[in-house]
């Protein structure tokens, strides 16, 4: 009998202080307009300087476990999607595990910058759909202001902090029904933090660098390839999408993304504008949202994508 993972349960977290354009327009030479206008972002939350990738996703985690109505000992595999860990090593869902009080399950972080979300659930799906866990948490967690340069008004205004997770448990019954995952590394300098560390000492800059054009072309062609996959793959036709829930980076990407898949805009989830890009958080959360207002009914086709830096892209279609 064939199995499948379903998603059972979601959560989210957000920071305390929210960092509004207004608030940039003091910091850096850039204006309200001229952000709301480009990206579509109105504010972003900021982490508490003591608070780390693995505090937001404790606090997501704990929402999700809750949603999911079983415990934290249930959890067998937790798998982390994060482009800002908490330390070198030991990977941020290690940390997450022993703060939620698992022993023993395996524990991994992913690293695929904004697709990092869609690399870790397709991943926590091979895992469940063959019985190899019960049931997996699947986070995604960021800290970007950490590897902000607040003096680039380029790129400072478009990121912010945040973290979102889900359960996925094994059913008989279809939840995630195909996954599609790409990269292309000849794109790596595109988008990138290129720092490394030698003898103790940071070697180029720990700060985000990006070719805007480059990447907003880029992400837009890939976004409507990997949703027209994941709908080939299951016979489907993108009038059959109830939701798309896209990587949420610009409003702008989003809108003609959904506009070449002829996907009504009353049918996308968008949540840049009060978030801002928070990387690999912002599929979950996102989903989260439309989760809890009741948008997201029983036996809806929802598509989930993101586009990150590597380049990274990929989809997951799920039947909720």
């Amino acid at each position: 009998m064939a199995m499948y993972s379903r998603i059972i349960g979601t959560g989210s977290y957000l920071p305390e202080k929210i960092l509004t354009n207004l608030d940039l327009e003091s910091m850096v030479d850039t204006s309200d307009e001229w952000i709301q206008t480009r990206t579509g972002i109105k504010q972003r939350h900021i982490a508490a300087p003591d608070q780390m990738a693995s505090d937001l996703a404790l606090a997501a985690s704990r929402n999700a476990i809750q949603a999911a109505g079983i415990q934290a000992s249930d959890i067998d595999l937790v798998i982390v999607a994060t482009t800002t860990p908490d330390m070198i090593f030991p990977s941020t869902a290690c940390i997450l595990q022993n703060k939620l009080g698992i022993v023993s399950s395996p524990a991994f972080d992913v690293q695929a910058v904004c697709s990092g979300f869609i690399y870790a659930l397709a991943t926590a799906d091979m895992f469940v759909s063959t019985g190899k866990s019960r049931n997996a948490l699947v986070v995604g967690s960021e800290v970007y202001s950490r590897i902000m340069d607040w003096n680039d008004r380029s790129t400072c205004v478009l990121f912010g902090d945040g973290a979102g997770a889900v359960v996925l448990t094994r059913d008989q019954k279809p939840g995630i029904l195909s996954s599609h995952l790409h990269a292309d590394g000849s794109y790596s300098q595109v988008l990138s933090a290129p720092a490394s560390i030698h003898s103790g000492k940071i070697q180029g800059t720990p700060f985000i660098t990006m070719e805007g054009g480059t990447v907003f072309k880029f992400a837009v062609k890939v976004l409507e390839e990997a949703a027209l996959e994941a709908l080939q793959a299951n016979d489907l036709q993108p009038s059959d999408i109830d939701w798309l829930i896209p990587h949420q980076a610009n409003i702008r990407i989003i809108t003609s993304t959904a506009k070449k898949l002829g996907i009504p805009e009353e049918k996308v989830v968008a949540t840049v504008a009060q978030h801002g890009n928070t990387s690999a958080a912002s599929v979950p959360l996102a989903l989260d949202q439309a989760v809890r207002d009741g948008r997201i009914q029983p036996d809806q086709n929802v598509v989930l994508e993101g586009v990150g830096g590597g380049f990274t892209w990929g989809s997951v279609l799920v039947r909720w």
